[in-house]
């Protein structure tokens, strides 16, 4: 399904809310607006298999470019705002985009890149205005208003984080499906895992240039429900959309539950959680400790998953599951889960080897990118498919991520998995944000670091050095301890928790 459906049925129903202003998008004009950009767009020579490109904020408009693609077989192509011109022209051009739609507030940005894109010909500012990009309001009050004969589907077409090298397209095949025909995989799967419906409200806090916010707002929106968007992420506003708006749904990452758990006591427990039911996360480890803090808080209601950008495969755990299985993300929901080690042959129960998913096929590509493509792919087997996570699954088939593969430790011979040594790390009440790497050692190899954002009050220096590494100590094997530990204002992190651990290390490499 897609808006349209709704809009038919319900045309004054939310399909999003902003969570600080309050502003609506309706199904009814969600559908119009998008309807009549889509028109636009294939007025001015777009059409399937072509790619829009989208610069913008967490803002209504977002979605309206986001369906127009959808539902014009094109390839909707959302940029990271929060990267230098010259990387988003990189994936500007790169992606093949021949239109682009950029929100006002991000102006500077784009007029930092606009003449090194010279094969985007549509351009187009909404909320404001840039120099050579067209109005969004009047193109879209000048467009066409009648529903085509035909609206292939579409799909979005993201960019990698870039762990080595310059970060490439995950293109998927487009989907030989009408907007408005069943059969959109993962819109039917989070039906079935989480129950998404017309009842659902569903709290996205984190920026929609990520696939995760990106696919689970869209996917909210085709079954009828209603996204609440927040403009970015605070933790007592966070809480406070869930009770003003009651929530039913939501979605978070580690680093959120920690910003939640550091509130005052009080502040966490003055909001009203009675109407939420699913608290759903992933996008990184969850520490244990943070894990079983917050069932302990919200109650068994969170449901964790583990899948990528790539959509190779994907699993999941409730609550209930994990206080079993404590520290697992779960059985597969698609695709079945194969552990393999570094020649490529499956791995028995409880043996640490490569994640691949095991998929009827897998039609993924990184786009210009053949010899990336084949690394993915298993050796002997064309439909395993992997993003160099680490892991293994118990006697029961759980799946256990320990690291990825470019950040384990090899210190004296023997692995070690940051992982690990961050969760301890992350509940000490004087750590604000952990991360752990190895670095150059003459007589080990590596050792490992612990690079530490101190909490506000928290005095850096070596006798808090010496207290996290007692803590660690205390807690797991000693070998596994920071040799040292460095202290920083700041991590590199994205909005939606994942670390740029690949420059932390470039850090120390150069150093």
């Amino acid at each position: 399904m897609y808006p349209g459906v709704h809009a038919a049925e319900e045309p004054e129903r939310p399909a999003l809310i902003m969570a600080g202003t309050g502003e609506v998008l309706t199904y009814g004009d969600l559908d119009r607006r998008s309807l009549r950009l889509a028109n636009a767009l294939r007025a001015a020579g777009h059409g399937p298999g072509d790619v829009v490109a989208l610069l913008a904020s967490n803002t209504l408009e977002a979605f309206e470019v986001y369906w127009a693609a959808i539902r014009s077989g094109m390839y909707l192509c959302a940029v990271n705002w929060h990267l230098q011109p010259s990387e988003i022209s990189y994936i500007i051009n790169d992606s093949g985009a021949s239109a682009l739609v950029v929100s006002a507030d991000l102006r500077e940005l784009a007029e930092g890149f606009r003449e090194e894109i010279p094969k985007v010909r549509t351009r187009l500012c909404y909320g404001g205005s840039i120099s050579g990009f067209d109005d969004y309001e009047n193109v879209i009050a000048e467009a066409s208003d009648e529903l085509p004969e035909s609206q292939p589907r579409g799909i979005d077409m993201l960019y990698s984080s870039g762990t080595t090298g310059r970060p490439k397209g995950v293109k998927p095949a487009l989907p030989d499906l009408q907007v408005d025909e069943p059969g959109d995989l993962l819109t039917e799967l989070l039906r079935g895992c989480y129950g998404f419906g017309k009842e659902t409200t569903y709290l996205s806090p984190a920026p929609v240039y990520h696939a995760a916010p990106l696919r689970y707002c869209a996917a909210v929106q085709a079954v009828g429900g209603t996204v609440v968007l927040m403009e970015k992420f605070d933790p007592e506003a966070a809480l406070r959309a869930i009770e003003r708006y009651r929530i039913t749904h939501s979605q978070w990452v580690p680093t959120m539950f920690v910003r939640m758990l550091k509130l005052p006591e009080q502040v966490r427990n003055s909001y009203d959680f009675s109407s939420h039911r699913k608290a759903i996360h992933a996008a990184a480890p969850c520490p244990i400790d943070v894990k079983q803090a917050m069932i302990d808080w919200w109650g068994p209601i969170l449901y964790e998953y583990y899948a990528s950008t790539e959509a190779i495969g994907m699993t999941m755990i409730d609550s209930e599951q994990w206080l079993r299985k404590r520290g697992s993300v779960g059985k597969p929901v698609l695709g079945t889960v194969r552990i393999c080690d570094d020649d490529g042959q499956e791995l028995p129960p409880g043996q640490v080897g490569t994640v691949y998913f095991e998929r009827d096929e897998i039609t993924f590509e990184y786009h210009g990118d053949p010899e990336k493509t084949k690394e993915s792919r298993h050796p002997e087997h064309p439909n395993w498919a992997t993003v160099g996570d680490l892991g293994y699954v118990d006697e029961d088939g759980f799946l256990f991520l320990t690291d990825r593969k470019a950040f384990m430790i090899i210190s004296g011979g023997v692995n070690i998995y940051p992982q690990e040594v961050e969760n301890v790390l992350t509940m000490h009440p004087d750590v604000l944000d952990v991360a752990v790497i190895g670095v150059p050692d003459p007589e080990m190899g590596e050792a490992v670091k612990a690079v530490v954002q101190p909490m506000p009050g928290a005095q850096p220096g070596p006798e808090l050095e010496r207290k996290l590494i007692e803590y660690v100590r205390e807690r797991i094997a000693h070998y596994k301890a920071p040799r040292s530990v460095d202290f920083v204002t700041e991590l590199p992190r994205k909005p939606t928790g994942k670390l740029f651990k690949e420059k932390l290390k470039e850090r120390y490499l150069k150093a």
